[in-house]
């Protein structure tokens, strides 16, 4: 990490920790911002909101999965096979939020936060392979369709509404915030309007007698599904990947950086996301001794945690006195 950089001979510098208040993993320097106001944590629990939308789902499963064999629906059957995955992704969501809430330990100073990351992205997993298996079955329906009852379809199709859309409320004052709980909510919000479909399929099917509309309404739920699983993967890799989350402008956290008083230059900036909700980011900054640099650390971690969503930012101040450069100055150095 930039924050543990030790400069070249003859080159001074201060490491300083703005904003943050983890004991473990964390050793010398000088802390500016020490305390609790501040920090822009996870959001309350989510908990009793996955509890009571496990439970739903499954049951909800359970009705669709008999009524889908008992009728030959294939588009009752997918959706079963999609609200299931969608039970599993909650459980694996809930599970990386809990996991997230461990304290740190020496060896994992940051403790399991990122467990909300690959929550996320097994999130997406587990959609993709639903969309592969919905359409497998759709197309082998294209070609050897059954009659079903279209009345049944849309009546299950329409508890399956009311389902999912309350299961979506639970979550839906988090999904800005978390991209655990965002990928939660979309599956539910997806999985509503998919009801949605399946119903209107139903009723057309029990008027005209239309076989041909099941199997197309499948191939419509997994094309609704891929369309807002994309920026949940996009989105989950990238944090995987460290990159910089993406309501983060690094541009702007440059430009904010250099532009503070006495800062001649600004190097080795990294900006990666601890958890779903957490972002990071370490800095050298080039500056002449001045006596006012404890109130500049603490201006700096506010105006990054206020203005950007960056709770926990390590800044290095460098005196650029030396006769050598940092050697993590060049833009092509990690």
């Amino acid at each position: 990490m930039a924050g543990t950089h030790h400069p070249p001979a003859g080159e001074h510098a201060d490491h300083n920790h703005a904003g943050h208040n983890h004991g473990a993993g964390e050793s010398g320097g000088s802390h500016a911002g020490h305390g609790h106001a501040g920090h822009s944590h996870a959001p309350a629990s989510f908990g009793r909101a996955f509890a009571i939308g496990i439970t739903l789902n499954l049951v909800y499963v359970a009705i669709e999965a008999v009524f889908g064999l008992r009728i030959g629906s294939m588009a009752l059957l997918a959706d079963a096979g999609h609200n299931l995955s969608d039970v599993l992704g909650l459980v694996v969501a809930w599970g990386g939020a809990t996991l997230a809430r461990r304290s740190p330990t020496p060896r994992r100073t940051y403790g399991l936060r990122s467990s909300t990351i690959l929550a996320a992205l097994a999130n997406a997993v587990f959609l993709l392979v639903a969309i592969g298996a919905i359409g497998w079955e759709a197309v082998g329906r294209f070609q050897a369709p059954e009659p079903i009852a279209g009345g049944t379809v849309a009546w299950v199709a329409g508890v399956g509404i009311a389902v999912n859309a309350l299961t979506a409320w639970l979550f839906m004052s988090g999904r800005k915030q978390d991209l655990n709980i965002r990928g939660a909510y979309l599956h539910m919000a997806a999985d509503a309007a998919v009801s949605a479909g399946v119903v209107v399929a139903g009723l057309t099917i029990a008027a005209t007698g239309w076989l041909w509309l099941d199997p197309a309404i499948s191939l419509g739920v997994a094309l609704l599904i891929a369309v807002s699983t994309w920026g949940l993967l996009r989105d989950s890799v990238n944090l995987a990947l460290n990159a910089v989350p993406a309501h983060i402008d690094p541009d702007a956290v440059r430009a904010y950086l250099a532009g503070l008083p006495g800062v001649r230059e600004v190097h080795d900036l990294h900006i990666w996301g601890m958890s779903t909700t957490d972002a990071a980011l370490t800095a050298h900054l080039v500056r002449p001794a001045v006596e006012d640099e404890d109130a500049l650390l603490v201006g700096v971690s506010r105006t990054l945690r206020e203005r950007f969503g960056i709770a926990h930012p390590t800044v290095q101040i460098e005196r650029g006195n030396g006769p050598h450069g940092c050697d993590l100055a060049p833009a092509d150095v990690v």
